[in-house]
């Protein structure tokens, strides 16, 4: 019986650790984003690991959550060997990240939340680094450029947009193929825009768009309505 009473005890103490974790960590994700719907977080460890500070392995699930004004439909993570400050956290402190973790998962969003997103920094630069790059003449004269809309199809991209100058206002249609070369790149093909039905440039030279080390995409999937992609990315301290 006193045996069996030492295991409860070890296990209620290990499940309070659990929630404790668990609690902290749904906090954590909550202070990265500015909104979020539905969220699941799962951890798997032994009592050794978590009292080390290691987290063998994590699920996250989350839906219509907003990160850096970027609208992201749905999210699914994992992500293991997560090193934390498990001293700080058990009193009650913010949970922190000790070193990089690598996390694997999938991205869906719609293309009504893209559209949403149009307002996002991140969305934005990207987008205005591409029409630099295709139209340098046009970006050079611009003030300033307002995204309108985003159309997605089969691996096919369509996108309207307004450049100001000081002369006046330049409405653009741009169409583009999208494929992932590998895992740090994207390659942009089949390269048409437009002005008023006018055809401004039509290429058929590919473009390359390097994401950075800290990403590797395995699968980037667009349909009509929907931009899928799995793979991994590094997330920093």
């Amino acid at each position: 019986m006193p045996e069996n009473n030492s295991q409860k005890r070890g296990l209620n103490k290990i499940r309070i650790i659990t929630n404790v974790l668990t609690t902290a960590l749904k906090l954590w994700l909550r202070s990265q984003v500015s909104q979020i719907s539905d969220l699941e977080v799962e951890i798997k460890a032994s009592d050794r690991q978590l009292l080390s500070g290691c987290i063998p392995w994590v699920s996250i699930f989350a839906s219509h959550a907003i990160y850096q004004d970027l609208h992201i439909t749905q999210i699914k993570l994992a992500a293991e060997n997560i090193q934390i400050n498990i001293g700080q956290v058990l009193k009650g402190q913010p949970l922190q990240l000790l070193q990089v973790v690598p996390v694997s998962g999938e991205l869906i969003i719609d293309e009504t939340d893209l559209n949403t997103s149009l307002s996002s920094g991140l969305l934005s630069t990207a987008l205005n680094d591409v029409l630099d790059k295709l139209l340098p003449e046009y970006w050079s004269k611009s003030k300033h450029i307002l995204w309108q809309k985003i159309i997605l199809d089969h691996q096919q991209i369509k996108l309207n947009a307004i450049l100001t100058s000081a002369s006046e206002p330049i409405p653009l249609e741009i169409c583009l193929h999208l494929d992932l070369l590998s895992g740090q790149k994207l390659q942009l093909s089949q390269i048409r825009v437009q002005q008023n039905q006018v055809t401004l440039l039509e290429n058929s030279d590919p473009l390359n768009v390097d994401l950075g080390s800290d990403v590797d995409i395995q699968e980037l999937k667009l349909t009509p309505g929907q931009l899928l992609c799995r793979g991994r990315v590094n997330v920093n301290p």
